[in-house]
């Protein structure tokens, strides 16, 4: 394995020269560039970055929706710099944060941020340069230097210039600052290392056997941890493709276009993804019979053709994946294979082995990490810690925070977990989001919200800790959940009911009681509350909880 991301694609390049490493859509169709192709552009970053940019090890930061030029541009930069992705969902105050706490002294953006980074540019005396990648109208004034990615980079590419020499990094240095997703709290700078990333791409492809002839669908956003590891250098280091769908509503276009082999997916796109397939399956007599009767494989074959007809393996992460969920795939012969991990970690620590799956739990620890169960209790669940190569150096900017991560020598993650016999693991819970009850047991939120969520009437629900004003210890278990409105639209004119606001909220009330009748007493909701709009979430599709606590 190279020494540094930018070796990675420097040996790549040379060895696969002319196979196709990226399939994009542009106006006039679709289009692709070879693994040569992306060595060469990304060498122009970096020589721009050598001539106009920051020293060698300071921060540049990208933030950019995915396109055929983000690859490019994170290779530039981290050939000698720290890549600073920036979520592009994020707020004002967020992007700002971001960027004033990384240090970044240089962005690449979208024409459609220059707004927001002309807003709080007086908030961000460190940044010296923003290079907009597309077209922007008018000329920007101000104490920033702006430039167009088109003049400069792409420009200079075609110059042919003398290339300025840079210093690589060793292995041991930053290579990128992600941010966190912020479910419970202010965002922190998780700092990589070549290494942390290197070694993670070389433990997964040792546990899912990449081929060269694979092509993975680009669907998640590349600043993520989980994408950037698994969905760019995975493909990357194994000689494969990539290929980037249009939007979230082409998909099932792309994929009959594209016929992928891989797909990495969050568990929410993996339900809506099923959700369709299964509404096809029922619309059609034999097909819902055949599925009934267990023998989906049969429906398969047309529902893999819609797919493309090449989908060997769906790679779920970044959230719990219903088991159900699973199932269901592989009884149409589509095989999904869930892991756990966080950005900490690089970000994967374990993944079902594709041969001896077990669906409900998140495989087993990839080469080289070693996972423990901290004080479990009677059930086996405690806290989980992680080490490994993949481990994070710190977070940026925060000792306190970095020590309490890292105590003793391993990753605090502050999941809940228990191992079985077979070395596998499953994740219970949240360790913040643990509500503790009068008499000291501890209540899993999501095993409660797991049940709400099998009413067809509920789209999602958020299981909460609160106090009620004359009780000074314990929490009781309260509910937040949010209707599903067509499948109340469908109930109401099916029971012939009109169904008003207050309506609404006694009937998922009763549903939540209905739910929640088979797990135990003291795990039941005391206190259910309606709420009509979908909680705000992170880019992995993971509620932000501590918007609602």
């Amino acid at each position: 394995m190279p020494k540094n991301l930018y070796g990675l694609l420097e040996e790549t390049g040379a060895r696969y020269g002319e196979r196709v490493f990226l399939r994009f859509k542009q106006d006039d169709g679709w289009s692709a560039f070879s693994y040569a192709d992306l060595l060469r552009r990304a060498d122009a970053v970096g020589d721009f970055l050598a001539r106009e940019g920051p020293p060698p090890g300071e921060r540049v930061a990208l933030m950019l929706k995915n396109s055929s030029l983000w690859p490019e541009i994170f290779f530039g930069i981290v050939a000698a710099n720290v890549a600073v992705p920036v979520d592009t969902c994020l707020k004002e105050q967020e992007v700002a944060h971001v960027l004033r706490d990384s240090g970044a002294r240089l962005a690449f953006i979208g024409p459609e941020y220059y707004p927001l980074i002309r807003e709080i540019e007086p908030h961000l005396p460190e940044l010296e340069t923003v290079v907009v990648v597309g077209r922007l109208s008018g000329t920007p004034e101000g104490r920033v230097k702006w430039l167009a990615y088109s003049e400069t980079v792409e420009g200079q590419r075609a110059s042919g210039d003398a290339r300025p020499s840079r210093p690589r990094p060793a292995d041991d240095e930053p290579a990128v600052f992600i941010y966190t997703s912020g479910t419970t709290g202010r965002q922190k700078g998780v700092v990589l290392t070549h290494w942390n990333l290197l070694s993670n791409v070389a433990a997964c492809l040792k546990t899912i056997h990449v081929r060269p002839d694979d092509d993975f669908l680009l669907v998640l956003p590349l600043h993520h941890a989980f994408a950037l590891t698994t969905n760019l250098l995975v493909p990357l280091a194994a000689g494969a493709s990539v290929s980037m769908v249009e939007s979230l509503r082409t998909i099932p276009e792309n994929m009959r276009r594209l016929q992928p082999t891989v797909l990495i997916a969050v568990p929410l796109l993996a339900e809506k993804m099923l959700a369709r397939i299964q509404a096809g399956i029922q619309s059609h007599r034999i097909s819902r019979i055949l599925f009934r009767l267990g023998l989906g494989r049969v429906p398969g074959r047309a529902v893999r053709r819609s797919l493309g007809g090449r989908l060997r393996m769906i790679v779920v992460g970044g959230a719990p994946t219903d088991p159900a969920v699973i199932r269901a795939f592989g009884r149409l012969g589509i095989p999904v294979i869930e892991g756990y991990g966080l950005t900490e970690a690089s970000p994967v620590l374990t993944l079902n082995p594709p041969r001896r799956p077990r669906p409900g739990t998140v495989g087993k620890p990839l080469d080289g990490v070693t996972i423990r169960i901290s004080e479990p209790d009677a059930a086996g669940a405690g806290e989980v810690l992680a080490r490994g190569p993949g481990i994070m150096a710190g977070y940026h900017n925060d000792p306190e925070a970095t020590a309490a991560a890292l105590a003793d020598g391993w990753l605090h993650t502050g999941d809940l977990g228990r191992m079985d016999r077979h070395g596998y693991l499953s994740i219970v819970g949240r360790r913040k989001s643990l509500i503790v009850n009068r008499e000291g047991k501890n209540i899993h939120p999501e095993e409660v919200e797991r049940a709400v969520c099998r009413s067809p009437l509920i789209l999602e629900a958020l299981a909460h800790g609160y106090r009620p004003a004359d009780e000074t210890t314990g929490e009781r278990v309260g509910l937040i959940v949010v209707p599903d409105q067509e499948a109340l639209d469908s109930y109401a004119a099916e029971k012939g009911l009109t169904l008003g606001e207050e309506e609404i909220r006694r009937l998922l009330q009763e549903e939540a009681k209905r739910w929640t009748a088979d797990i135990a007493d003291y795990k039941r909701p005391r206190r259910v509350q309606i709420r009509f709009e979908e909680f705000e979430k992170t880019t992995t599709g993971k509620i932000k909880r501590y918007l609602y606590s």
